[in-house]
């Protein structure tokens, strides 16, 4: 194998040649001769080849590329293979003959195809607003081609490997982020917005609180001295409000809820000089609370609807909260502006109707505009004036975002981003466009300090592990295929064998599947990185499975055959698919819930028989669907609302009525299912059980499946006989405070 070199220039330009494919490390992209487009990666899978480059022609351990790549965690025994297998592919290598790279039996793994530099080509940006005031959206971003001449790499390989390191700190896997449709960023703009994103990434993060338990929803004072957030003080069984300094210390109890009562989503004023929080007694009650940032007196100011806790925040000028469109006891759409003076509602004019669910609205930094997230999963940023006006899409993420703030400066915006079936925090630059990885694995609910240039976060680390649950009167918990990954989605097939679901075992999302009868089947399904939003759909001939992910051919709707391991991504009509059914005895018919352009969730009736595929019936504003055979029948939540509702199977708009008004509850409307016979279950938290099963209808709960441990968000599966459940249960509980800098770069500050 040829030695190589770095290219003159410090920074590369973290795309390379190996052999005859080209390899983006940022974007995770190999694109091999021939291939219609570049095949994506996992972060392991591009980890194990960064390692393979660093040691050049030498032959590397399957344990050094344990301790080098999945350092930290306790990985499976085959997620090495798992990683060189999708290499392999990718690279169109052949491991009978192979060209990229070698297996050295019983030992590891040595890379046989020469590397070259390419060329370092300008970042491809999409065009966005001048300042944040003036923001709009834009049109989807166009790939700038990249150099095509290489540059021979000779000199120490170690060297390659920081330059890779280099490389993908300072790009920060900058994605393309739709705005509007405006002129380009000038060369200055796009260098600052890249030299921002450098000096972020090099800023680490730190973990301030380390108790057991969870802690969440922080708040930062504008001094970024102090954190607010919600934890269960020891020896308590309900949530309060803690406070602490941003240095790790030891916090103290702000707010005493009493009885059933807890506290949540705490939120500094202004000024610095209290802080307000929501306190609901589960099911009964709901109160706006506010007391002294400095302890003291606790007083109530409005009302909130305890089934749907609503998202606030303080208003510019302290005297008032402005309220997400859902969970206030006012009615009306839209947002609405609670007066602390008088204790009086009133609702934002901005054209906001029942069906637009408007949350996590925040004040820009200079008081002129009010931004929020409509609709989720598929939500996006939009703004109106702070007095009132039409609302305008300041993005086109499609995305499912949780929890985001301004930095100070008005220039940029932090969000969570839940892809791959994880979180992620996010830089947008709304000079540019451009967005980064900002490297917080499990990152949510950012928040940054008014006045200072700093943020908290929590980064979220629950474990749920699949529980198999006997119904019968004297019911068994038995726990399916420990590790120590985190489980989810667990999918019984009709058959009532086969049973699949999604984990991080092997180091990242996969989809996993077995035959019960034959536990030793246990094995991972390769090319379909699974979105956890709802369970995979099993075909009734439980031969095939229908899910929500990422694969070779992108994002999308998969069709899956488990036995066999094939993955096939389905010409769907739509791109942002949230989940997609069967239908029995319909073999060229699906059900598909997928977002709009506006954002909202429609569920389809397709024939897929066509090409494109034949829309057939359709019903607006559907969160989840789930079939009911038993009384021809679809049952399905609605996004924002409590409650249950269905239509027949062809969906026509007469057959449309709510089954229940309350059932399930906002916060549960994925954790519900439907028996053979056509019985409702659904999970539900009582006083002395945390996972208590219901069937709907019934006054009393039908077992308490667990007194301390809480059942998955999104839903379980029933057994066709309709005597067991699949469910996750959490098996640890932990969620931090995390706190960093946000160094503004010295050009960000002449410019402001």
């Amino acid at each position: 194998m040829p030695k190589s070199s770095l290219p003159p220039s410090s920074l590369p330009s973290a795309r390379l040649r190996v052999g005859e494919c080209t390899v983006d490390m940022p974007l995770r992209e190999i694109h091999a001769p021939g291939a219609r487009r570049p095949r994506r990666v996992t972060p392991k899978a591009i980890g194990v080849l960064a390692a393979l480059i660093e040691q050049g022609d030498r032959v590397v351990s399957r344990d050094a590329l344990l301790a080098q790549v999945w350092a930290g965690t306790l990985p499976g025994d085959d997620v090495v293979t798992q990683a060189i297998t999708q290499l392999r592919k990718a690279f169109d290598d052949e491991r009978g003959n192979p060209r990229y790279i070698e297996t050295i039996a019983k030992y590891g793994y040595r890379l046989l195809a020469p590397v070259e530099w390419l060329e370092r080509a300008e970042v491809p940006a999409v065009t966005g607003p001048a300042h944040a005031p003036d923001m709009a959206p834009a049109a989807q971003p166009q790939r700038t081609p990249y150099a095509p001449a290489p540059t021979e790499i000779r000199g120490d390989w170690r060297a390659i490997a920081a330059a890779l390191g280099v490389a993908a700190l300072l790009f920060g896997l900058v994605l393309a982020w739709s705005l509007r449709r405006d002129p380009a960023p000038t060369p200055s703009a796009q260098r600052l917005a890249q030299s921002r994103a450098a000096v972020r990434s090099a800023t680490s993060f730190r973990l301030i609180t380390s108790v057991p338990g969870i802690e969440s929803t922080p708040s930062l004072s504008p001094d970024a001295a102090l954190v607010a957030y919600v934890a269960v003080p020891a020896g308590q069984r309900r949530t309060a409000v803690m406070l602490q300094t941003t240095d790790p210390s030891t916090p103290r109890q702000l707010s005493h809820p009493e009885g059933e009562a807890s506290d949540s989503a705490p939120a500094w004023s202004p000024n610095g000089r209290e802080i307000a929080f929501l306190r609901v007694t589960n099911g009964r009650d709901c109160k706006v609370m506010v007391l002294p940032s400095n302890g003291g007196t606790e007083r109530s100011v409005g009302t909130c609807d305890p089934r749907n806790p609503p998202s606030f925040d303080w208003t510019f000028d302290g005297r008032g909260m402005v309220f997400g469109s859902r969970g206030t006891a006012t009615g009306g759409a839209g947002l609405r502006l609670l007066d602390l003076a008088s204790g009086e509602w009133r609702l934002f004019d901005y054209g906001a109707t029942a069906l637009d669910v408007d949350f996590a609205p925040r004040y820009s930094p200079d008081g002129r505009w009010i931004v929020f997230v409509r609709n989720s999963p598929v939500g996006d940023l939009y703004r109106i004036p702070s007095t009132g006006g039409p609302p305008q899409r300041l993005t086109r993420l499609h995305a499912d975002i949780r929890g985001w703030d301004w930095t100070p400066d008005g220039r940029s915006i932090v969000l969570s981003r839940w892809s791959g079936s994880e979180s992620r925090l996010m830089e947008l630059d709304l000079d540019s466009g451009l967005v980064h990885d900002m490297g917080v694995p499990d990152g949510i609910e950012p928040t940054i300090a008014a006045r200072v240039p700093a943020m908290a976060f929590s980064q979220a680390r629950s474990y749920f592990g699949i529980h198999r649950v006997s119904l019968g009167s004297r019911h068994q918990v038995e726990r399916l295929f420990p590790s120590s990954g985190r489980d989810r989605l667990p999918t019984i097939a009709p058959d009532g064998r086969q049973l699949v679901f999604t984990s991080d075992r092997s180091g990242t999302f996969a989809l996993w599947w077995s035959d019960l009868e034959r536990p030793e089947s246990l094995r991972l399904i390769e090319g379909i990185r699974p979105e956890s939003w709802h369970p995979p759909d099993w075909s009734p001939d439980s031969r095939r499975l229908l899910v929500v992910g990422d694969g070779e051919a992108g994002p999308g709707l998969y069709e899956v055959a488990p036995a066999g391991g094939q993955v096939m991504r389905l010409s769907t009509p739509m791109a942002a698919v949230v989940q997609a059914l069967y239908l029995p005895g319909e073999a060229g018919r699906l059900l598909v819930v997928a977002g709009t352009d506006e954002g909202r969730l429609r569920l389809y009736l397709f024939d897929r028989r066509t090409i494109p595929w034949r829309s057939l019936a359709a019903i607006d504003d559907v969160a989840v669907a789930r079939i009911d055979g038993a009384n021809q029948r679809v049952l399905f939540t609605r996004p924002g609302q409590p409650g249950l509702w269905q239509a027949d199977m062809v969906l026509s708009a007469a057959s449309v009525r709510q089954v229940d008004a309350a059932v399930p509850e906002v916060s549960r409307y994925r954790a519900w299912s439907v028996a053979r016979d056509g019985r409702i279950y659904y999970f539900d938290r009582t006083a002395d059980c945390t996972s208590a099963l219901r069937r709907l209808g019934d006054s009393a709960p039908l077992l308490c499946v667990d007194r301390n441990r809480r059942s998955g968000p999104s839903g379980f599966s029933m057994s066709p006989r309709g005597d067991v459940i699949y469910v996750t249960l959490s098996l640890w509980d932990g969620g931090d405070i995390g706190f960093m800098p946000l160094p503004v770069h010295p050009e960000a500050v002449g410019s402001q």
